[in-house]
Formats: C-alpha cells, structure tokens, sequence
C-alpha cells in the first residue's frame, strides 16, 4: 500500500477545518490513509516568528472575509467563532488518547470538533465541551475529562508538537505527502496533481 498522507492541523485554525472537510475524500481517491495529527500551532508560531493571521494588519480583515467566503463557496456549515483564537489543549489531547485505542474515532472525534468550533461557536477550549463532544460520539464523558488532564496525553501533545516543527511544520494545515510538503487549504489541488502524477 502506498504511504499514508499526514494531516497537521490546530482545532482552531479555520483554514485547516476548510481542508479537514476534503482530504479525506482526497486520499481516498488515490487509495491513501490520512494520519491526522494535531499540533499546538501556538508554539509552531514562536519557532516560525509567525503570530495569529487576525492579529496581523490588513491580513486580519481579508483572512475573516476570505473566511466567510469560503464558508459561502464550499456550502458547509461556518460561523466566525465568538471567541477567537482559543487553545485547543483539551480537545487536542483527547485526540492522541482516542487515536491510541481507535484512530477511527479519534478522527470522527476531531470533526466533530471542527464543526462545533466553526460551526456552532461552541468554546473548544472548554475541557467540558470538549467532552460534551465526545459523548455525543459515545464516548465516556468522565474519562475523556480525566484524560485531558493526565501527564502522559500533554507530553504527547507536546512530543508530536515538537516532532512536527522538526520537520518543518510550522501552519495549520500543513499536509505531508510522499516526503512532500504543501501548507495550507488553498494547496489541496496541488496534493491532488502530486497524487495523480506521482510528483514532479
């Protein structure tokens, strides 16, 4: 079977819910697995001397329009989050512990997370919502709350964090694909022709 495409991302970045919603659909196309991979983008931030793009002057404002327009053009659920950045530990940290047990879950897990922090203005950052997601999946509520606060699940977050800045990744998303790099939504048609060429 052909490599798997890794999928970098932060919950809250919402260029990377645009392409959480296709590269899925994408690699499954060229029989490819995704590995979705959460990231602190906050620390990938300090090590690139970026900062949040609505906190930059004149990108701040066409990012929330290019947002909503986006939002428009896909037709999938969007609404600009109340509160915006947040840090997505809670729900980041769940993710590692489902992926453990079931990747499967752990990426129904993480859309649905996307969808209520982009599509419900729900507080991701709330460890209870966080969990109030979960179960709505079937998952136990008091052991994902027990999970988002043990040691082991914030060193990996940490650890996977680290790895990624390591090899280069520095945005949200940022997609790997047969050692390739390609960051941001907008370079999904790129994976695309690198997947039916074979690269270039």
């Amino acid at each position: 079977m052909a490599e798997s495409i890794d999928f970098y991302f932060d919950f809250s970045s919402p260029y990377g819910y645009f392409a959480s919603l296709k590269i899925d659909e994408l690699a499954e196309r060229f029989d490819r697995a995704v590995n979705w991979r959460p990231i602190m983008i906050g620390t990938a931030f300090k090590a690139s001397g970026n900062q949040p793009l609505v906190h930059q002057p004149l990108k701040g404002e066409y990012s929330r329009h290019d947002w909503d327009r986006l939002g428009r053009f896909m037709q999938v659920p969007w609404r600009f989050p109340s509160r915006f950045p947040v840090g997505a530990l809670a729900p980041s940290r769940a993710f590692w512990w489902l992926n453990q047990g079931d990747p499967t879950l752990a990426v129904r897990f993480a859309q649905a997370v996307f969808l209520a922090y982009f599509g419900q203005d729900r507080d991701i950052s709330d460890a209870a919502v966080t969990a109030e997601i979960g179960e709505g999946l079937g998952i136990d509520r008091a052991a994902m709350l027990e999970a988002v606060q043990m040691p082991e699940w914030k060193q990996r977050l940490k650890d996977e964090t680290e790895a990624a800045i390591a090899g280069g990744v520095f945005g949200s998303p940022f997609i790997v694909v047969d050692g390739e790099a390609f960051w941001g939504a907008d370079r999904l048609w790129m994976v695309k022709k690198w997947l039916e060429r074979g690269g270039w």
